[in-house]
């Protein structure tokens, strides 16, 4: 009879096979979203069929069961036991899902991220709507599957957000929206007008990805372990722990694209990076949700990269790199200029404040997709219905609306939302900062790996070991609170735009 001992070591070695499927297939993705010829995208999406379908095989097997039910009994190590739960959950979601179904699917989403890149290119909806139409169809076939109490969105929102459901987002978001529309208002009245025109001028994306890195590097992103490229649609990917990228797109009339883009998506790779070794080739190795992924990339992007405090202490950087034209520009001018509220098409370029508007808009479109409640061919028209609705403006093509976010593309229903939740935690998370650090003069020092040293004991360590909101009550004793958000807009809005 196998020891317990024994059992365990081959359970290691069943998910370290797993792992290493998973590994190429993310090398894949990083490779089809970056440097892959066009023609070569039609048979890489076959191999990344096949590896998807592979791993959905393994976390399904037979063996798989067998390895849950035998150790689960007896194991007392907190990983141990961690790791089997995770492990169970994914067998019971993925077993529901016939196998040639999900290679199926995996196929159809990475043919599906090439055309939407064509797509948008071209501005034309119609090119990449069947794609939507078959990965809608997946997805609401997936929740079917999966099994849901109230609404069949809540099945894909536990994919990425376990423990928040449309009940919950149904409360926050009108409540946030009628607090974000109210600063909106008082700023539009007020007579303080910055000047995009100050900090937008050719910025050489050379001097650009320069400034970045200087800033990666503050922040405690390790190029060791990661590499930065360029790509149409910012992303974080994790190859393992020691190799997780980041990529940028960069805009040579507006360094602000990729300045806080990359940024952005630094806070998401500290994540990865932090996550405590032991973890490492088991599931538990990863962010414990979208949302709180999120709150790191959003809290580096908006709430450090973007304050008064960061400026003060790397603007003299920031010229190093810059155009002369900048040299002519006061601190306090380039403040108000990058921090800017303006309701605008894109929502990764937006401003702080009008940014949750734009997840809302994604978030009831998506539920009622899901719902059956609306048609993928609504789509154009029922986005720029709600852009005008919401934000006041209309996008002009579909490249600047529907046709702008590579989630839907890669068959990411239920994702949206983590993004708003994720601003929230982040607000959160930073009051409770506050309480700790002396972030004013940790900032103006550009000692940020004092922040990042604290986030990673915080929250980063634990991967999966906890749940999403277990950590943000862990780190702020409190549950979601959408009033730091409001609170910490209302603060800095009131003292830039002096209402």
């Amino acid at each position: 009879m196998e020891s317990k001992r024994e059992k365990e070591k081959q359970f290691k070695q069943y998910l370290e096979e797993i792992n290493a499927y998973q590994e190429a297939l993310m090398l894949i993705y990083w490779d089809m979203r970056t440097k892959i010829p066009k023609k070569g995208v039609e048979q890489r999406a076959e191999v990344a069929g096949f590896l998807g379908g592979k791993i959905h095989k393994l976390k399904t097997s037979n063996k798989m069961k067998y390895y849950i039910d035998e150790l689960k009994i007896y194991s007392s190590d907190s990983i141990m036991q961690k790791t089997l739960e995770v492990c169970e959950e994914d067998y019971e979601r993925n077993r529901r899902i016939p196998h040639e179904m999900y290679k199926e699917f995996m196929i159809t989403q990475s043919k599906s991220e090439a055309v939407w890149q064509t797509a948008r290119e071209k501005a034309d909806f119609n090119l990449f709507q069947p794609y939507l139409e078959k990965l809608v169809d997946y997805n609401r076939k997936f929740a079917s599957y999966w099994g849901y109490e109230d609404n069949i969105y809540d099945a894909l929102l536990h994919h990425f957000e376990p423990g928040i459901t449309t009940k919950t987002l149904d409360k926050v978001f009108p409540t946030l929206q009628k607090s974000l529309h109210s600063l909106l208002e008082k700023v539009e009245a007020s007579n303080v007008k910055p000047n995009p025109q100050l900090v937008t001028c050719h910025f050489p994306k050379e001097a650009q990805e320069a400034f970045t890195k200087e800033v990666l590097h503050q922040m405690g992103y390790d190029f060791d372990a990661g590499r930065l490229d360029e790509t149409i649609h910012p992303f974080e990917i994790t190859i393992n722990q020691n190799d997780v990228r980041i990529t940028t797109n960069y805009d040579e009339t507006d360094f602000r694209v990729a300045v806080f883009g990359t940024i952005h998506e630094g806070g998401h790779a500290l994540y990865e990076q932090n996550i405590d070794k032991r973890l490492a080739k088991t599931p538990l190795a990863t962010g414990t949700s979208m949302g709180i992924h999120e709150s790191q990339s959003l809290f580096w992007e908006n709430l450090i990269a973007r304050s008064d405090l960061f400026w003060n202490k790397n603007y003299d950087l920031f010229l190093n790199y810059a155009p002369d034209h900048f040299k002519q520009v006061a601190l306090n001018d380039f403040y108000l200029s990058i921090n800017e509220v303006k309701p605008s098409f894109i929502r990764i370029e937006a401003d702080e404040l009008t940014y949750p508007l734009h997840i809302i808009i994604r978030y009831e479109l998506e539920k009622a997709l899901m719902n059956e409640e609306i048609a993928v061919s609504d789509l154009p028209y029922l986005w720029n219905k709600k852009m005008k609705e919401y934000l006041g403006v209309t996008p002009p093509t579909d490249r600047e609306g529907v046709l702008q976010d590579i989630h839907w593309a890669g068959g990411d229903f239920g994702y949206f939302p983590s993004y708003a939740l994720g601003y929230m935690y982040a607000a959160q998370i930073y009051h409770t900062l506050t309480e700790k650090l002396n972030l004013q003069d940790i900032i103006q020092s550009g000692e940020l790996m004092k922040i990042n040293q604290w986030l990673a004991t915080s929250i980063h360590q634990y991967g999966k070991m906890k749940k999403p909101l277990e950590i943000l009550k862990d780190v702020t004793n409190e549950t979601l609170n959408p009033n730091y958000l409001v609170h910490y807009l209302e603060q800095k809005y009131a003292a830039m735009y002096q209402f």
